[in-house]
């Protein structure tokens, strides 16, 4: 029971740490997905495919230079091969068996290993023909990939850039909604500083100000109590000067007779004639003596 119960745990423990591994996989993969972009790994690829054909093209001219190789040591063989088959001929001229045989051995050994070489440098050459077909196919997939990475990559930038349009118009961006949340708050203060603006020019005009810039608080009593008062003292300013203008036309009147009875008397002790003045004209006691005419002095004419 004790071995179930440990096995069952392991097993529940187990299953938790799956899901927990599939849980950051998975989060892991969207970030990812959300960091890469497509023409990065577009161009990443075609690196990669460059460094291979790089290496496949490395490896045809290694195979080459291998073959060149066997290719002089084949030359090398055979013309010591053709110099021991000629030392036999002479040999056998000059009546030297021995050393004839001697040279065919030699060219027989020589020849063994021109045979090998033979065989390898077919391998090679076969090796090399290969890789240079692998390496032209290997080519002609590079520029196919390099010419749709290209188109993928005008694609891909073309909606990206209308996308971006496309959320510029709706409004629908990060930048354009902070932009709009940055125009909203300026409208907002400026609202807030126009009512504010407004609110003060009514409690200037209605003098609730005043009596905070002067530090004396304000009393609606007493200035009523000022009003009254500058209002009757022009009242009783008006009655003043109306009864000087009244009291001061008779005076006018009269002294303008005396002036004229003197004026009559006043040729009788003269040897100069006589001008009667003219006719003094009435006029009524409420006219200003400074609207009347003025009578002519005595000597005037």
């Amino acid at each position: 029971m004790a071995a179930k119960k440990l096995m069952k745990g392991t097993a529940a423990r187990m299953g938790v740490m799956k899901r927990v591994s599939l849980v950051f996989k998975a989060k892991a993969n969207r970030a990812l997905d959300k960091m890469e972009d497509p023409r990065e790994t577009l161009d990443y690829s075609y690196q990669r495919q460059l460094e291979l054909l790089t290496k496949v093209r490395r490896g045809v001219a290694d195979v080459a230079t291998s073959r060149k190789r066997v290719e002089l040591q084949m030359n090398q063989l055979q013309q010591q091969a053709n110099k021991l088959e000629d030392q036999a001929r002479k040999a056998l001229g000059m009546g030297r068996e021995d050393l004839a045989r001697a040279a065919l051995e030699r060219k027989a050994s020589a020849q063994s290993q021109l045979n090998d070489l033979q065989a390898q440098y077919a391998q090679l050459q076969a090796e090399e023909e290969k890789l240079t077909v692998a390496s032209q196919r290997l080519q002609s997939k590079v520029d196919a990939f390099r010419t749709r990475k290209e188109t993928i990559k005008a694609t891909y930038t073309a909606a990206e850039a209308q996308t971006r349009i496309n959320e510029a118009f709706s409004g629908i961006s990060e930048e354009m909604g902070d932009v709009g949340m940055a125009i909203q708050r300026a409208e907002d203060k400026t609202a807030q500083m126009q009512a504010r603006a407004g609110a003060i020019d009514e409690l200037m005009a209605s003098g609730a100000l005043d009596d905070a810039v002067g530090g004396s608080r304000r009393d609606d009593i007493q200035s009523e109590l000022d009003m009254m008062s500058a209002s009757s003292d022009v009242e009783s300013e008006l009655s003043r000067l109306k009864g000087e203008i009244t009291s001061g036309a008779p005076k006018q009147l009269e002294g303008g007779a005396n002036g004229n009875s003197q004026a009559a008397q006043a040729p009788q002790g003269q040897g100069t004639q006589y001008a009667p003045p003219p006719p003094a004209q009435t006029q009524p006691a409420s006219i200003p003596a400074s609207d009347r005419p003025a009578e002519p002095q005595d000597g005037e004419g």
